[in-house]
């Protein structure tokens, strides 16, 4: 009776547990809300940011109506970029770059899809954009609405372009953009004084985004500002951080900053030796800001100042990264947030990346690196089963102590001591093996969620990308019903095949439990087939292969070490039979 009881409250909790798991996601990865305006600045490096924001421009109104894209792409006044890997223009109104699109990376997973527009002009649904000034005193500067004129029409690498302004007043303003053959964008900004006074002026280089199109911020993938401070990357604040706090410092040292999402990063890297103050702020209105603004100068008439900063617009290509790392930004490849065991997964990646090359599917290419890291990590776990094995040929003798020492714990220690060395016996020597795996496969299953290189990957048949859930749900009969599935209930084959798996992996385990152990155990590979149903078909894909190779090593070792089986099964029998006569 109490085990049935027992059973009943397991499968309550199981279906609690399905039913709340994406209001328990909702709860802790919220929709950011609707932000309010910057409190008026009270330190002198928030009123020199205060002052970015009016050059610069505040967020627009709520109540504005959306611009877009491609009327504000249409405008005349623009220099077209044409890199290897970028296209998109710089609007000479205000020096903004806002127009970044990625050649290499589709926006949707269709052949034809054009591709992403990772900048795009302020006020249009999915801004982001970089822009370059001067904040003055005792002059005046270039603002957001400054007609800057080019040198050119186009920017390419090895074809830099020149914006211009004069203010009449004796100061001339320069920045000069260049381009290299991957995602970094160089910005020389220059101000030369032939006025007949001194004047101050500080250049600055900010990148403003909304997050209505961020990625969202997990635990294993953070989303939102990062920046690299006094030798660390700084994974955070995220959005909601700064809709509280409105303004965050960058910290000492800067090495770069700016905003980044699982596969994209915007990110500013100052002038090394150069001071400047950098940071983060909420605008409103659902628009954040990172802020790089060099320490003012005092221009006395006849000499000039230069600052040269860089804009990364891109993807996060670890290889590329680490190009950038290599030449002097850094900690640049730690953009991407690998975590603790990113020496284990950066080898995963490139093995990862080097079987696809020779197979030329990255479905296949997880199967076979899935084989090929159990397979490393086969001779571990070969040497936990013999641990186990150990152990149970010696269980009897344990229970034989267990029952002769039980009123003396101390003896029975010594005495459990003195058996595991006479028949060389580690009890620990089984679950070592178990914890080494860990990072390994956790590195594995990291790997799989921040690779670039996975998005809009086809496997087979119905899977045209592996970085999607599987698009495939039994419950609307594969799409041939009008309706949505939601989301715990989005069952899909690979979702299936993934509790079936788990279920014979439990099953064929031979390891003795009383009956509402084995119940639970029964349960909870279905329990786990719904959790894991939203996650991408890549990893689900990983964990299949993973438990089958599970299966065929279960059957492998456990015909090596027939008396593990025989000992856990007479175990069982044991307890059923106990079971039985107590009925």
């Amino acid at each position: 009776m109490d085990n049935q009881r027992n059973l009943i409250f397991a499968v309550v909790l199981c279906g609690i547990m399905i039913l709340g798991y994406e209001a328990a996601i909702s709860y802790f990865y919220p929709a950011p809300p609707e932000t309010e305006q910057v409190e008026r600045a009270t330190t002198p490096e928030q009123r020199r940011a205060a002052e970015i924001a009016e050059e610069a421009g505040e967020a627009p109104n709520v109540e504005q109506q959306a611009v877009n894209l491609e009327e504000a792409l249409a405008a005349p006044q623009r220099v077209r970029i044409d890199a290897p890997r970028v296209e998109g223009s710089i609007n000479l109104v205000g020096a903004r770059i806002d127009d970044i699109e990625l050649k290499d990376h589709r926006a949707t997973v269709d052949k034809d899809s054009g591709p992403v527009q990772l900048f795009a002009p302020a006020g249009t649904p999915i801004q982001y954009f970089a822009q370059f000034g001067f904040v003055g005193n005792g002059t005046q500067v270039p603002d957001s609405k400054t007609v800057w004129q080019a040198s050119g029409d186009t920017l390419s690498p090895g074809s830099p372009v020149d914006l211009r302004w004069d203010n009449a007043d004796g100061q001339r303003f320069r920045i000069r953009l260049s381009i290299d053959d991957n995602y970094m964008i160089t910005a020389e900004q220059t101000v030369a004084n032939t006025g007949d006074g001194p004047v101050v002026v500080s250049p600055f280089a900010t990148i403003t985004r909304t997050n209505t199109t961020a990625s969202p911020s997990t635990w294993i993938s953070h989303s939102g500002p990062i920046g690299s401070f006094d030798g660390s990357v700084d994974y955070g604040p995220d959005y909601d951080d700064l809709v509280d706090d409105k303004v965050a410092s960058g910290g000492a040292n800067p090495a770069w900053l700016g905003f980044t999402d699982v596969y994209w990063l915007g990110a500013l890297v100052p002038q090394g030796g150069a001071a400047a103050d950098t940071g983060f702020r909420s605008l409103g209105n659902d628009l954040f800001r990172a802020d790089l603004i060099y320490d003012p100068s005092t221009l006395r008439p006849g000499r000039q100042i230069s600052r040269t900063s860089q804009l990364f617009a891109g993807a996060k290509e670890s290889q590329v990264l680490d190009l950038y790392q290599d030449a002097g930004i850094a900690q640049f490849g730690l953009a991407i947030d690998w975590g603790w065991f990113r020496w284990f997964e950066k080898p995963i990646l490139w093995l990862l990346r080097t079987l696809f090359g020779l197979v030329g599917n990255f479905g296949v290419a997880i199967i076979l690196l899935t084989c090929i890291v159990r397979g490393l990590m086969f001779p571990i776990a070969q040497r936990g089963f013999a641990s186990m094995a150990s152990m149970k040929a010696i269980q009897p003798d344990m229970k034989k102590l267990q029952e002769k020492y039980k009123d003396d714990k101390v003896q029975q220690q010594q005495e459990m001591q003195k058996l595991f060395k006479e028949k060389g016996v580690n009890p620990v020597a089984g679950c070592l093996p178990m914890l080494l795996q860990i990072p390994v496969f956790f590195a594995l299953y990291k790997v799989l969620i921040l690779a670039i290189e996975m998005r809009h990957q086809p496997f087979a048949l119905w899977i045209t990308d592996l970085s999607a859930p599987d698009p495939a749900h039994i419950l609307n009969l594969f799409g041939m019903l009008p309706y949505e599935v939601p989301g715990f209930l989005a069952l899909g084959p690979l979702a299936l095949l993934l509790g079936f798996t788990m279920w014979l992996t439990f099953k064929l385990n031979p390891s003795a439990m009383d009956p509402m152990q084995q119940q639970i155990f029964n349960i909870m590979p279905w329990v786990l087939m719904f959790v894991m149903a939203p996650f991408a078909a890549g990893l689900l894909l990983y964990w299949n292969t993973s438990n089958l190779l599970t299966l065929a090593q279960q059957k492998y070792l456990y015909s090596k070490h027939p008396q593990l089986k025989a000992a856990a099964e007479k175990e069982k029998a044991e307890k059923a039979k106990a079971e039985s006569s107590k009925a």
